[in-house]
C-alpha cells in the first residue's frame, strides 16, 4: 500500500506515480483555497474559458462555477488548451445563476460582481481574504441583472487607458492574483485549509488523472 510521503498515512491501493510527483500533488492541495471561487456566466469563447480555469489553478482556487442559461451552452474546449488545468480545478456547471449564487451565499461566500456602475468600488478596496466568489459576465453583455441582484459588492479594476475594459479572462486573472496577494500576506497559503482526510482523498484522485 502506498503512503503519503509527508505523513506516512496510507492511500488505498497502488498508485502509478513517483513519490516526488505525489509530494508535488500534496503541496498543491495544501495550498488550495476552498474559500475563494470564480463564477463565470455565459462566456462564449472557449479560449477565455480555458484561460479562466488556468488562472484558477494558478491562484490555488479549488472549485469554479460555470453558469449557462437563456439558451447558452458551455463551449467545447480543446484538449490541448484546457485539459492540463481543468484536471486540477473542480468545475461545477449550472443553468440558473440564482441557484448558483444562493448556494454560495448559503456556504458563507460574499458575492462580488464585475459591472461598470456608479456604486462600483475598486478591486483593491475589497477584502479578498474572507470567503468570496468573484463573478464575471460574458464578452458582450456582461453579467445579468439577476446575478447583480445577489451582489454584496460590485467592483471595477482601475485602469488608466482610453479603453476602460478588459477581456474577461484578463480581468479574472487580475482579480485572482489580487486575492492571492492578500491571502499570501495573511498566511493563508502557509497552512492547509482542507482537512487532512480531504487532502488524502484528493491525492488519490489526482494521482490517477
Amino acid at each position: 500500500m502506498d503512503q503519503n510521503p509527508a505523513t506516512g498515512s496510507p492511500l488505498d491501493g497502488p498508485l502509478p506515480i513517483t513519490p516526488e510527483r505525489l509530494e508535488r500533488i500534496r503541496t498543491v492541495l495544501s495550498r488550495r483555497q476552498p474559500t475563494l471561487t470564480v463564477v463565470f456566466e455565459n462566456v462564449h469563447d472557449k479560449h477565455n474559458v480555458s484561460a479562466v480555469i488556468r488562472s484558477c489553478d494558478s491562484a490555488g482556487v479549488l472549485e469554479a462555477h460555470a453558469v449557462y442559461h437563456g439558451g447558452e451552452v458551455f463551449p467545447e474546449l480543446g484538449k490541448q488548451s484546457s485539459a492540463s488545468a481543468r484536471k486540477w480545478v473542480d468545475l461545477h456547471t449550472h443553468t440558473d445563476v440564482g441557484e448558483c449564487c444562493r448556494g454560495l451565499k448559503a456556504r458563507g461566500f460574499k458575492i462580488y460582481t464585475t459591472h461598470m456602475s456608479s456604486d462600483a468600488v475598486s478591486l483593491y478596496d475589497l477584502d479578498l481574504t474572507q470567503p468570496c466568489a468573484l463573478v464575471f459576465g460574458n464578452e458582450h453583455a456582461g453579467i445579468s441583472e439577476e446575478a447583480l441582484s445577489f451582489a454584496d459588492a460590485n467592483f471595477l479594476i482601475p485602469q488608466m487607458g482610453m479603453v476602460q475594459s478588459l477581456n474577461i479572462s484578463v480581468a479574472c486573472a487580475v482579480a485572482l492574483f489580487e486575492a492571492l496577494r492578500q491571502r499570501r500576506a495573511a498566511g493563508m497559503y502557509d497552512a492547509a485549509q482542507l482537512e487532512e482526510d480531504e487532502i488524502i482523498r484528493r491525492m488519490y484522485e489526482w494521482a490517477e488523472r
